[in-house]
Parts: structure tokens; C-alpha cells; sequence
């Protein structure tokens, strides 16, 4: 049997701005190519497989896209819900789209039943999965209002260890003699994993992560929500697939991937890597504004247009950040969606000149401050100007005063 493991979607994503449907179309063209090129039996989405839980019109038509895509290539395809997803709209087409052999668990039940899913071809059963979604606090333990921090976050961490152990026993049962493997799903943050900052946190306040270690023994466990692709831990199979296409421009450096894993009975025999092309070219630029103007030159050349992070280093003050980089670009087949000054960090203030607080004056230490922060857009500025009228009237009231 041969699976494909895959996550964090998040259709309809808007990328400052910018729409993302382009993308998620080529990858659901490329997505097919694999599975028929592979011969892959079953795709398993981790969770997050739209970015909010009120998806626009267009990410609910690329959903359909994929079950459909999936469903003309003969594979099965299964969809546990992320934080990101809702559980309503998940529920929508459920019913209807099983017909199409797609399965999707939206919300954890108390029957652990309802998230086993048998892997199947030509009838015959080759592996149980243990669709589970994004565990939500209200669906698996019961808070009080006189509980700690501390207890909150142990009967949280105890419910979701007994929900997995629970599923895992129950896909036992199911399995009894047959040689084929238990895949297991979630939604969640394993310790030591690495993600990026279009992560948000999960259970926020409450816990800081899963041992995955703790987790049942299942033959391959398939996590979603971290978006850069790992192994969890050096032993066993627990693995993130990572988000398929770079959901912030920090996560360009990693390769985009998902997970082909293949089972002989029900051992894990070989996992490896399918890199995904980038669909939409995107770059990061950081350097001093001659450094940037030389970097941007290479664009000269190309005809696709490339989206832009750039950050600028330099100590120098600009009075118009924005315009000037503009400027730089206005002939270029690129499109600036981020740009960004370098924060001074404080220990740049001692290799500059030493002012003594005598010399200057209260209005100069705070502009000297304002300095030190990225007043980049015309609201940016704006809000600059708003600081410094509340400061001049602020510092004028304590002159008053003191005369």
C-alpha cells in the first residue's frame, strides 16, 4: 500500500493581499500526476485544509476541485479538521462527498468509531487510519472554574494522550490478525518541533506542546500544523508533512514536500520526500538600499513577476522608505508585498557617538526612540506624526506645570 501524507492547506489564504488560487490549482494538478504516477492508494490531508473557518467561494471550489481530482485518479482521500477549519463548514458537503470516497472528520467524538477509516481497494481492506482532527479542549475534557493554570493544562495534555489511546485500541480491535498497517493522524504541536511564524498557537495559555513519544505505537503517524517538513523525534514515524506551498516568506527556506510512505503488510517500508515546484516565484532582500538595487538587477531579465519581502539595514535615515524602494522597482516584473526596516538593537547604541542627556533635548530622545522602530507605510507615518503632536503637547503640559 502506498499513501501520501500532506497538510496545512489553508485555501484561501490571502498572502498580503494576494490571492492564492493560482497555486493551490497547480498543486491540486500536481497533486493527481502523483498519485497516478505512484500509484497511490490514499491521501491524507492533517488538518488546516482551509486557512479560516468562513472560506471564500473560490477555496470552497478548489476543495471540491481535489476530492474530484482524487476521486477520477482512484484514490481515497481523508480530511481531519485543523484550528484553522470549522467544523460547520467542514460538515456541508460531508455526506454528499463520501459518495466520491472522500472521508472527512471534522470534530473528536466520544465514539472513536466515527474516526476510524478503512483504507480499501477493490474491496478489500489494506490499512485503518485513525482520523484524528484538531482536538479541541470542549470535546475532551471538562474544565473548572476553580482549576490552576498548572491543572488546566495537565487534564488538557491527559485528555488528548487517553483520545489518542483510546482511537488507537479501538482501530486494534478492527485490525485483529491482518497484516496491514494503523496510520494515525493530528493536529497539534510535538516538543522540539520546528515551526514558523504563520503558526499560531494552538492551545494558547494552556500548552506548549505533545510529547509524540507518548502518542500510541501506530505504524506511521501523520501530523498537521507545522508547516516546515520533519521527522519528530529519531525513532519511530512520526512525521510532519509540512504546508505544500510557503505560507509566509520565512518558510522559503524550506523545500516545499509531501510525505509518499509505503507499507509491506504492515510495516513501514520506505518514506521519502515529493518536492513540490513552486508555483508562484517569491524572494527575500536584505541589505543596505545599494545592496538591494544590486540584487534587484537579476529581475531585469525575467518575465514572471516575483513577490517581494525586502528589508532594509541601513542606519541611515530615510524620509520616504516606501517610495524610495518603489522607485527601485517601477520598471521590474516584481511586486513589493513586504517591506521592512531592521530594528536597531540596543547594543548598536554603544558603537555610536555617546550623547550625554544634558546635551539634547526631550523632544531629540524621543525622536532618537521613533528612530528606532519601522515607519515604513503612509499610515505608518501618519501614526508617527500623531506620537510626536502628543508628545510636543504632553511635554508642553509639564512646562506649564513646572513654571
Amino acid at each position: 500500500m502506498r499513501i501520501i501524507h500532506t497538510s496545512d492547506w489553508h485555501l484561501g489564504q490571502s498572502f498580503f493581499n494576494q490571492s492564492r488560487q493560482k497555486e493551490h490549482h497547480l498543486l491540486i494538478k500536481w497533486l493527481a500526476e502523483q498519485v497516478k504516477t505512484q500509484q497511490v492508494d490514499a491521501v491524507i490531508i492533517a488538518g488546516d485544509i482551509f486557512d479560516t473557518g468562513t472560506p471564500p467561494s473560490y477555496a470552497r471550489s478548489l476543495y471540491s476541485e481535489l476530492i474530484l481530482a482524487m476521486q477520477a485518479a482512484n484514490c481515497q482521500l481523508i480530511v481531519t479538521a485543523g484550528n484553522h477549519d470549522s467544523v460547520a463548514t467542514l460538515n456541508e458537503i460531508k455526506s454528499l462527498v463520501k459518495a466520491l470516497n472522500c472521508h472527512v472528520v471534522s470534530q473528536a467524538s466520544e465514539n472513536v468509531a466515527e474516526q476510524l477509516v478503512a483504507i480499501t481497494k477493490a474491496e478489500k481492506t489494506l490499512g485503518y487510519v485513525c482520523a484524528i482532527p484538531f482536538l479541541r479542549s470542549k470535546d475532551i475534557i471538562t474544565s473548572r472554574a476553580d482549576e490552576s493554570i498548572k491543572e488546566k493544562q495537565d487534564n488538557l495534555a491527559k485528555g488528548i494522550y487517553e483520545h489518542f489511546e483510546n482511537t488507537f485500541k479501538a482501530s486494534q480491535t478492527l485490525k485483529a490478525a491482518q497484516d496491514i498497517p494503523i496510520i494515525m493522524t493530528g493536529h497539534l504541536t510535538a516538543v522540539g518541533a520546528s515551526s514558523s511564524e504563520s503558526v499560531r498557537d494552538i492551545y494558547i495559555g494552556h500548552l506548549s506542546g505533545i510529547n509524540a513519544h507518548q502518542l500510541p505505537n501506530a505504524d506511521y503517524i501523520a501530523l498537521g500544523h507545522i508547516h516546515g517538513a520533519q521527522k519528530v523525534g529519531k525513532e519511530g514515524n512520526v512525521f510532519y508533512s509540512g504546508s505544500p506551498i510557503a505560507l509566509s516568506f520565512d518558510e522559503l527556506k524550506h523545500e516545499k514536500s509531501v510525505n509518499l510512505v509505503e507499507f509491506e503488510g504492515q510495516n513501514v517500508s520506505q518514506i521519502s520526500q515529493l518536492e513540490i515546484p513552486r508555483f508562484q516565484a517569491m524572494q527575500t532582500i536584505k541589505g543596505s538600499l545599494a545592496e538591494i538595487k544590486n540584487a534587484l538587477t537579476v529581475f531585469a531579465e525575467q518575465t514572471e513577476t516575483t513577490w517581494l519581502s525586502i528589508e532594509v539595514t541601513t542606519d541611515d535615515y530615510i524620509s520616504d522608505l516606501q517610495n524610495t524602494v518603489l522607485d527601485l522597482t517601477k520598471d521590474l516584473p516584481v511586486e513589493v508585498l513586504q517591506l521592512k526596516r531592521a530594528r536597531k538593537h540596543i547594543a548598536k547604541l554603544s558603537q555610536q557617538k555617546q550623547e550625554n542627556l544634558s546635551e539634547i533635548t526631550p523632544l531629540e530622545v524621543f525622536e532618537k526612540r521613533l528612530a528606532l522602530e519601522e515607519f515604513t507605510t503612509d499610515d505608518d507615518l501618519a501614526r508617527k506624526e500623531r506620537l510626536t503632536q502628543h508628545f510636543t503637547s504632553l511635554l508642553n503640559m509639564a512646562k506649564g506645570a513646572q513654571s
